[in-house]
């Protein structure tokens, strides 16, 4: 009994210290934001990107997106007692501010039943919309929107040819 648990005891530590001493080892493979910053290195922090504030709709990537915010939101208040965001995109509101009124979808409860003001689902906006910055990402990104997706399945679908 006692040589199945040494063995077994074994097989565990190996199995745990393996991984570790392979990660030590190639630490240098392993793709990071710091790139090449050793951890106990501080680096001068990058210019904090401009918002676009050109209230210029943006193109939406695929189906059910949330809309980007083309503005500058900073101080915007949005807590349990305010939304500044309603002072311009209320069904009260947009005729004078021209801003577009939020979704119908917003004045919904979960149950499908539509409600005379704001959902509390949907109440703090940030949760699913963001200010739009003038930044490259981050790490590289090959997302292709599903517009062009379909439109390269039908380039590269060739049609039976007619008898």
């Amino acid at each position: 009994m006692k040589l199945i648990n040494k063995k077994w005891l074994s097989i565990v530590a190996v199995a745990f210290v393996l991984p570790t001493l392979s990660a030590l080892a190639g630490d240098s493979e392993i793709a990071t934001l710091r790139k090449d910053t050793q951890i106990e290195q501080q680096k001068t922090p990058k210019v904090i990107p401009k918002v676009v504030n050109t209230d210029v709709k943006q193109k939406r990537s695929y189906p059910m997106q949330p809309p980007v915010i083309p503005h500058q939101t900073r101080n915007y208040e949005v807590n349990l007692n305010a939304n500044k965001c309603m002072s311009c995109h209320s069904r009260e509101r947009t005729q004078e501010s021209q801003a577009p009124m939020v979704s119908v979808t917003h004045f919904m409860d979960r149950d499908g039943n539509f409600l005379a003001e704001i959902s509390p689902r949907r109440y703090f906006c940030n949760q699913c919309h963001v200010t739009q910055k003038n930044a490259q990402p981050l790490i590289d990104n090959n997302f292709t929107d599903m517009q062009s997706l379909m439109k390269d399945k039908l380039t590269n679908t060739k049609l039976p040819k007619a008898k």
